[in-house]
């Protein structure tokens, strides 16, 4: 696989829209579209929008970085690969159903909250356990870039994605919500449908690393590696043979080895008879996406509690619970009492913890608290040092550096086509082709739009003002659920998808090996859509 692969793609696809500014004349839409001379992108900026993406979505990168610093710390608590390790124990034989569990429930959030790039905070504990049950980094890649972009793509109550269509088109928060519901049942359906058949496809070429471990002292420590192709088969623990002169000889997986191959089975995370448990480990540089082996005994449960409260703060915090959601005014009133209450006339709470905005007005930053007093929890419940927290963050970070620097450069593309609104031309172009209503015209400038703004309040803002001033009121809902359902699908594609490319750059995984896995993916999904556009357009 070649290095920097998905840097390169950025890279390429910023310098392609700089070459359409000095191609296409610039346009916007102010009451009326307006069609301006060329303005053209030189070279110095393209150092100087990385700079000003900086300034504006720098705290998207931070987030990254801080993730990654997260998980550093981690994986410098030996809790945390027993907790992995217990999981995967404990879902031995059910991976499959559990990794068609995790596409679901991370859809859910994604169409229900919104905020996707705030799940970036569960994406390496997800990949870990993927990579422990003993898939490949193609199938984590499937669970969780699938599941995100089908959230999108079946969005329902999340505000943040699709508030500025229903501001835009004059619709109340429920939109055909029916309908969106549907869509994102297909395609939840369709990622996990393609994820297992990828599995099926491949599960007798995935490398794998079998470890094994005493169940007993919830060691991962390795008595023993085999590279193979295929999976062998699990040791008894009666392979010691006694000889006629009463030595005995442990079997080493060689070929004189008395372990009985029983069946082959390459995606199965742990094979268990008795005492002895094998779990297998793809392959991973550097193991970077899943802790060491620890040969130690410590309990788990803080880490399953606090990680299940972390969890259950994000999706609370970010339900639109407000006005431009569910109009639940339980946690603005809750807030607003908790910032002016006073301890002997003085608002103590509120000058603690400052500025605090009630669930369903979250964002990514004020996730920034939560992690760091549940890492600083573990580390003294753990009693890991100062400087293993400091070692164990400096890792982390560098490793989400990559990512980061991906999002960086991902937000300077958004910063090229604002300054040079080259896109709206397009967009004239294709709306012309029709007069009013179209589904497919709809449908090409949605994902277009997709395409130059990775982020959806943006790509929305692009086109769908000017696209309302074109198009009958009575077709406002249809349009608004074409524009959300395409966008999202572009994102599953577009090599400007936020999700997408940071996410594989975190698993090293190319470009053109996600579009040669998922291309059919894109294309059951585009058909089923049209197929509902038509009939929600009858």
């Amino acid at each position: 696989m070649k290095k920097h692969n998905i840097s390169k793609v950025v890279f390429v696809t910023m310098l392609v829209f700089m070459l359409l500014t000095w191609i296409l004349p610039a346009a916007y839409y102010s009451g009326e579209y307006v069609e301006q001379e060329r303005i053209q992108m030189g070279l110095f900026d393209l150092f100087n929008y990385p700079l000003t993406a900086l300034s504006y979505f720098g705290y998207i990168a931070l987030f990254v970085i801080l993730v990654g610093g997260f998980y550093g710390i981690l994986y410098k608590i030996p809790a945390y690969r027993i907790f992995l390790d217990d999981i995967v124990e404990k879902l031995k034989g059910k991976e499959k159903v559990v990794l068609a569990i995790i596409v679901i429930i991370n859809a859910l959030i994604v169409s229900i909250c919104g905020f996707q790039f705030g799940l970036a905070l569960f994406v390496p504990f997800i990949i870990s356990l993927v990579l422990l049950m003993g898939y490949d980094k193609m199938v984590a890649a499937f669970v969780t870039v699938g599941s995100i972009i089908a959230g999108l793509i079946g969005t329902t109550y999340a505000n943040s994605n699709i508030g500025i269509l229903t501001s835009t088109f004059s619709l109340n928060f429920d939109y055909q919500i029916g309908v969106r519901f549907v869509i994102l049942a297909v395609a939840i359906v369709l990622v996990i449908f393609n994820m297992l058949t990828y599995i099926k496809r491949n599960e007798s070429e995935i490398k794998i690393e079998k470890k094994v471990i005493k169940k007993s002292a919830h060691s991962t420590a390795p008595a023993e590696k085999i590279i193979e192709k295929k999976d062998v088969v699990s040791k008894k623990t009666s392979a010691k043979k006694t000889t006629s002169k009463g030595s005995k000889t442990t079997s080493r997986g060689s070929k004189n080895s008395s372990a009985s191959r029983t069946r082959k089975n390459n995606n199965k995370a742990a094979l268990k008879e008795e005492d002895i448990i094998v779990v297998k480990e793809t392959l991973v540089k550097n193991n970077e996406f899943v802790p060491h082996p620890v040969n130690v005994k410590k309990t788990t449960l803080p880490i399953a509690i606090l990680f299940g409260l972390l969890l259950v703060l994000f999706v609370v915090a970010f339900i639109p619970w407000g006005d431009s959601g569910f109009k639940v005014k339980l946690f603005d009133d809750a807030t607003k009492g908790f910032q002016t209450m006073k301890i002997f006339g003085f608002p103590l709470f509120a000058k603690i913890f400052g500025t605090v905005n009630a669930f369903g007005n979250w964002n990514i930053t004020d996730m920034f608290l939560p992690m760091a007093l549940v890492i600083g929890l573990l580390a003294f419940i753990y009693n890991i040092s100062f400087d293993d927290i400091f070692d164990g963050f400096k890792k982390g970070a560098r490793i989400a550096l990559t990512p980061a620097s991906i999002v960086l450069l991902l937000y300077s593309i958004l910063v090229l086509v604002t300054y040079h609104p080259f896109q709206m031309t397009i967009y004239h172009f294709v709306l012309g082709l029709t007069k009013g209503f179209n589904v497919a015209t709809t449908a090409i400038v949605s994902m277009l739009a997709g395409l130059f703004n990775s982020d959806a309040t943006y790509s929305f803002q692009s086109v769908a003002p000017y696209y309302a001033s074109l198009v009958n009121a009575k077709n406002y809902g249809v349009s608004a659920v074409i524009f959300q359902s395409m966008y999202g699908l572009s994102m599953l594609v577009a090599p400007t998808s936020l999700v997408l490319m940071g996410i594989l750059s975190y698993l090293d995984i190319s470009y053109k090996a996600w579009l040669k896995n998922i291309w059919k993916l894109f294309v059951e999904i585009f058909v089923i859509l049209f197929i509902v556009f038509i009939i929600l357009a009858i």
